[in-house]
């Protein structure tokens, strides 16, 4: 064998095979961390933000509902995935959260401008129209479809965004300097998708909705009047929580339905017939729930339900409050005294705008026991508040909105479980033009929820505001940003790769 140092092998058979087990032993190391951490990822996963700004936080109201799911849900985002005028991106990262925070819920985006195969399969799955030709279907693009088994909703991406019509300004993007007519612009100003997402889940995963009723025939509010002083979103509201509202005409009927979980009376103009009102005092000492609501306009009419009110702890005064100095408006009262020790207690950071609201006083009962009615001022008026019909007497607080609960007592079952009733002394605070205003529909969404005994969606805020950021560059920053896109970040690169070449051709 020749002893010439070249033809002798670099590495002996057992060195080879040292090194090969060596590189095996490190590769699975390499690996067992990878699925470690992977695991414990899993295990103790917390999802945090480098800005507040691009933070998806569900309020604890949905956490509640989501945490109380165990069907499997799937959600279905049928999206153009690269319209950046959809909001696809913020639904997507949204719903990812609802993911995150129940893995029941799968999520899965079928984009119908790139994978028309697939569209079809959603479209058929869940009879999707294939055309607009039907005007009572939902438009078959930009969809989030909720399904659990054989049952889906469908949640138009149009209702997701609420838009406002504003004029343009020469700052706004497609501004025409040269156009002499008004230019508008579609302005987005709330996301409605967290409202919208948790309120089909509730719809799909606690059965048939509760079923409630609008009383009608004495000049009450319609639910269909979309004009300023009607009540079609107080409507929408409850839909949102997964409340059936139907008109009810008393006289012709004789009783309260029997599947009627909250009954509401918003602000009759005429005095309600004696039977009517025998019909009503019978529901409630059977266990009703009642939404009350007067306002200043029937100051002079008596609804015929204030004794009613009375034996049970409540008397609304023929009188309307003053507060020009919470809202600077002689009309508007602006409200931030709430009860801290009742269901509006996550409210308190927060306000209501009542118009001219009359006081809903609680009425002090001697002889009080467990089962007497537990009534709680909920609301009241800051202490500059005065009575328009005594201006003189020195200002104070007055209790605007009050609940009332009776449990039965002991021994005697009732129908409908506990009395619980809402009145307060405005009913304008919930039309059309107001419910949006300050924190009055998220008012309207806790006392529905608490009349209705649904404890786990007593907690959390409605929709958010779309906060819209905007840069203004000149024309010489606009060319530096470009420079510096174009010319300086490449070059950087460029320039740290010959360095780390020369480095090692040293």
């Amino acid at each position: 064998m020749s002893n010439d140092p070249k033809s002798q092998p670099s590495f002996s058979s057992p060195q080879r095979f040292g090194s090969w087990v060596d590189r095996a032993v490190r590769t699975a190391l390499v690996l067992a961390v990878v699925v470690m951490v992977n695991f414990l990822g899993a295990k103790f996963y917390h999802r945090f933000y480098l800005s507040r700004q691009t933070s998806v936080a569900l309020s604890s109201r949905t956490l509640n509902i989501l945490h109380s799911i165990t069907n499997r849900v799937e959600v279905t985002l049928y999206y153009d995935t690269h319209n950046e005028d959809n909001f696809y991106s913020d639904i997507a990262a949204l719903l990812g959260v609802y993911h995150d925070a129940n893995k029941n819920i799968t999520l899965r985006t079928v984009d119908y401008t790139r994978d028309p195969a697939e569209a079809m399969k959603v479209k058929e799955k869940y009879d999707l129209p294939v055309s607009l030709a039907s005007p009572n279907a939902p438009p078959a693009k930009d969809l989030v479809i909720f399904a659990v088994g054989d049952r889906h909703v469908v949640v138009p991406g149009s209702v997701i965004i609420s838009f406002q019509t504003v004029q343009m300004s020469p700052d706004d993007p497609g501004y025409d300097p040269k156009e002499t007519r008004m230019q508008l612009l579609k302005k987005p100003v709330l996301f409605n998708g967290e409202v919208m997402f948790t309120s089909k889940l509730l719809e799909l995963t606690q059965g048939q909705p509760l079923q409630a009723y609008f009383l009608q025939g004495h000049g009450e509010s319609s639910l269909t009047d979309t004009g300023d002083g009607g009540f079609q979103k107080f409507g929408s509201a409850l839909a949102q929580n997964d409340i059936a509202l139907h008109n009810l005409d008393l006289l012709g009927l004789p009783d309260v339905p029997a599947d009627c979980s909250l009954l509401v009376i918003a602000a009759p103009v005429k005095t309600l017939d004696p039977a009517e009102v025998g019909k009503i005092d019978r529901y409630l000492t059977q266990g009703g729930r009642l939404l009350m609501l007067f306002n200043y306009s029937t100051l002079r009419t008596p609804t015929g339900l204030e004794p009613v009110l009375q034996r049970w702890g409540v008397n609304v005064a023929a009188d309307y409050v003053n507060d020009a100095r919470s809202s600077g408006n002689n009309q508007v009262v602006l409200v931030r005294n709430f009860n801290g020790k009742t269901f509006v207690s996550p409210l308190s950071q927060l306000a209501l705008e009542m118009v001219l609201p009359r006081p809903v006083m609680p009425i002090d009962q001697a002889n009080k026991s467990a089962s007497s009615p537990q009534v709680e001022a909920l609301v009241g008026s800051s202490d500059t508040s005065t009575l328009a019909g005594d201006p003189s007497a020195a200002p104070r607080g007055y209790p605007l909105i009050a609940s009332v609960e009776k449990k039965p007592a002991a021994g005697i079952i009732t129908p409908r479980g506990n009395t619980r009733m809402v009145i307060a002394g405005d009913s304008l605070f919930l039309d059309n033009q107001l419910i949006e205003a300050a924190a009055n529909r998220d008012f309207l969404n806790y006392a529905v929820n608490w009349l209705c005994n649904r404890e786990q969606l007593l907690s959390g805020i409605g929709p958010r505001p779309v906060i819209e950021y905007r840069l203004t560059l000149t024309k010489h920053q606009l060319e530096q940003v470009r420079w510096l896109l174009l010319g300086a970040l490449p070059g950087g690169v460029l320039f740290f790769g010959w360095l780390v070449w020369l480095i090692r051709r040293k």
